[in-house]
C-alpha cells in the first residue's frame, strides 16, 4: 500500500540532535555550565547533565575541575583530523600524483578508506597512460585492487572479517573471492609494506600500491600505480615500489608522519 518506512519523512532523533547543539554551543561560547547548556536548549538540568556527561564518557567534552565548566574535548580531533586529513590528502596528494605518474609514465592514484570499499580522491595519468577511467571520486572494492589490499591490511580483525564475511565480487578469472586466501595475504601486505593486483580487477590491468601515513603513525591512504599487464611486468612492478615509497614518504611527511 506504499507504506513503508522510505516514503516517511525522516525523523530526527532528540537526543542526538541536542547533543550536537551542546557541541556547536561549546564551538561558540569556548566554555559553559550545565545550567548555561541548559537554558540554551530549553531543557531541565537533568537533562543537560545526561547528555553532556555522555558527550564527556566519549571525550568529546572536557570538565575542568571538579565542578568547573565544560568545553571541547580532545576527542573532537579524531573527527576533525579524519576530515582534515581527506582534505589535505586531495590538495596535497594531486601534485604527487602528477609529478610520479610523468616519473612513471603510468597512471597514480591515492585512495582512502570508505567502510567495505575505497574512495580514489587523486588522479593523474602518465605520459605512457593509454586511455583510461578516471577513478576519482569512485569507489572501488578492498579485495580487488592494490590500494584496496593495503587499506585492508590495515583493518583490526573484526572490521576486516566483516570485509571478508561480504559476498566479494569476481570481477576477472583473477580476482581473489576466497576469504582464507585473503585472510592469509593480508600479513605478507604489511610485511613488505605493498600489495599487487594483477588482472583482478580488469583483465589486462595490473597495479602496485604503498600505504601514506599520518601524524599517529596510522595508514590514511594508499598511493597506487596501475598500467596495461604488457608494460608492467612483475619485475617492472617491483621496481615501481621504490619510486612509490619515495613518493609516500614525502606526502606522509606533508600530512605531519615522522619517521620512527
Amino acid at each position: 500500500m506504499g507504506n513503508s518506512d522510505e516514503a516517511k519523512e525522516p525523523v530526527l532523533v532528540q537526543s542526538v540532535d541536542r547533543a550536537i547543539s551542546v557541541l556547536e554551543l561549546l564551538l561558540h561560547a569556548g566554555e559553559a555550565g550545565i545550567t548555561e547548556i541548559a537554558d540554551e536548549l530549553g531543557v531541565h538540568k537533568s537533562t543537560a547533565s545526561r547528555l553532556v556527561y555522555t558527550l564527556q564518557h566519549r571525550a568529546l567534552v572536557e570538565q575542568h575541575g571538579e565542578r568547573g565548566r565544560f568545553t571541547i574535548g580532545f576527542g573532537m580531533l579524531k573527527f576533525a583530523g579524519a576530515v582534515t586529513g581527506q582534505v589535505d590528502l586531495a590538495r596535497l596528494g594531486t601534485p604527487m600524483c602528477e609529478a610520479l605518474a610523468e616519473k612513471l609514465g603510468e597512471t597514480v592514484n591515492i585512495a582512502v578508506l570508505d567502510g567495505a570499499g575505497a574512495i580514489n580522491v587523486s588522479q593523474a595519468r602518465g605520459t605512457s597512460a593509454v586511455a583510461a577511467q578516471n577513478w576519482t571520486g569512485q569507489r572501488t572494492p578492498l579485495h580487488a585492487t592494490s590500494s584496496g589490499k593495503v587499506l585492508l591490511a590495515t583493518l583490526d580483525e573484526p572490521e576486516r572479517e566483516q570485509v571478508l564475511a561480504s559476498e566479494l565480487v569476481a570481477f576477472t578469472p583473477r580476482t581473489i573471492i576466497d576469504p582464507d586466501e585473503l585472510r592469509a595475504l593480508l600479513p605478507q601486505v604489511t610485511e613488505d609494506g605493498f600489495a599487487t593486483c594483477y588482472e583482478e580487477l580488469e583483465p589486462g590491468l595490473h597495479a602496485v600500491a604503498v600505504p601514506v601515513y599520518g601524524l599517529e603513525d596510522e595508514v590514511l591512504a594508499a598511493i597506487s600505480a596501475s598500467g596495461p599487464a604488457y608494460r608492467l611486468s612483475r619485475k617492472r612492478i617491483k621496481q615501481m615500489v621504490t619510486e612509490l615509497r619515495e613518493a609516500a614518504a614525502e606526502l606522509s611527511g606533508s600530512l605531519g608522519y615522522v619517521s620512527r
